[in-house]
This record gives C-alpha cells, structure tokens and sequence, in this order.
C-alpha cells in the first residue's frame, strides 16, 4: 500500500474517531455500549494504521 493510500485511510479513520466521539457525548444511554465498542475498534484500526504509516515513512 503506498504511503498516500495509508495517509488517506489514517485521516478518513480519525475523522470516525471524531464522529464516534461526538456520537457518544450525545447518545442516550441504551446506545452508548454499542457507539463505545465502534468507538474502540476505530481508535484500535487509527493506532495500527498509524503504527504501519510511521514504519514506512521511517524507511
């Protein structure tokens, strides 16, 4: 995957984590466990796409 490509799905992936966040402050709390767990998965997929982005731009 080129380093453009990483960049991209890292900012599409951050703007998520935002979206979720504000979903979360807003919910009512019958929603919340299921906005947390969609919250949780993101910032996890942001982290490892950041972790890989870093390596290849180390190289």
């Amino acid at each position: 995957m080129s380093i453009r490509m990483l960049a991209r799905d890292l900012y599409r992936l951050h703007r998520e984590v935002e979206q979720l966040e504000r979903e979360l402050q807003n919910a009512p709390d019958r929603e919340k466990a299921r906005i947390s767990e969609r919250l949780r998965k993101a910032r996890a997929e942001k982290e490892e796409l950041r972790r890989i982005l870093d390596g290849q731009l180390e190289r």
